[in-house]
């Protein structure tokens, strides 16, 4: 994961309405977007699908750290690995934006969240998110519930691992990965259209915060990376232009 960019634009809208907001009463809208990549820029082009509107009360600055980290908890936690009201979240990793969003989120969706260092009162989990890689990921079998779904998004600690599938089997495990970037403008608009319908207003309302650490020159990339790279920043590093 690198730190979260600029990725807010100003945009002159076409003449039709491309998402739910109004384009039609606005002259210039300030949007925030998923970019496919090059975000370490002033300035960046984006299909109008993957545009999100600035939640209110959310400045324009601190928006650049919502649609990727939104747009990657939605997608894997909730469209692919279901997480519904009631259920059990594991998050190893809680400090990291995506961390500190995915446990809002999914409070805010009626989930009971767990980070790491908690105990799980003995009993499996629903879902795990993971971002550890080989070292959790037998553990990670073993605390699932039955029916249970671990989402990887990242190997910081290791990339190989073994496998007994009798542990898939017996609790009737499934284990996914993501590919935001990959995906087909299409599907990413699909996705972003889910995030403002049902993510921007838990943001708007407050339920759901951007946690950023420190706001950092673009100039100043290599330091960002090694801040992220340390592991003791709590939520996002922004890189402004």
């Amino acid at each position: 994961m690198v730190p979260s960019v600029q990725d807010v634009v100003e945009w002159d809208p076409p003449p039709v309405s491309v998402m739910s907001f109004n384009w039609a009463r606005a002259s210039a809208a300030q949007v925030c977007a998923i970019l496919a990549g090059g975000g370490y820029a002033e300035k960046v082009a984006a299909p109008a699908g993957q545009l999100l509107p600035i939640p209110p009360g959310v400045t324009l600055k601190d928006a650049a750290s919502l649609p990727e980290v939104a747009c990657t908890v939605w997608s894997t936690v909730f469209m692919t690995s279901r997480l519904s009201r009631g259920e059990t979240l594991l998050v190893h990793g809680g400090s990291s934006g995506i961390g500190t969003f995915v446990i809002q989120i999914a409070k805010y969706q009626g989930a009971r969240v767990f980070i790491t260092a908690e105990e799980t009162d003995g009993k499996g989990v629903d879902v795990i998110l993971d971002s550890i890689g080989a070292p959790y990921f037998q553990r990670n079998l073993e605390s699932l519930n039955f029916d249970g779904r671990i989402f990887s998004i990242g190997t910081a600690e290791g990339d190989i691992t073994q496998l007994d599938f009798r542990s898939l089997f017996a609790k009737r495990l499934t284990v996914q990965a993501p590919g935001l970037r990959n995906q087909s403008p299409e599907n990413k608009a699909v996705i972003v259209s889910e995030v403002e319908k049902i993510v921007w207003p838990a943001v708007a309302t407050g339920k759901v915060k951007p946690v950023i650490l420190k706001y950092l020159l673009l100039s100043m990339a290599a330091e960002a990376h090694k801040l992220m790279e340390s592991s003791k920043h709590i939520g996002k590093i922004l890189l402004i232009p």
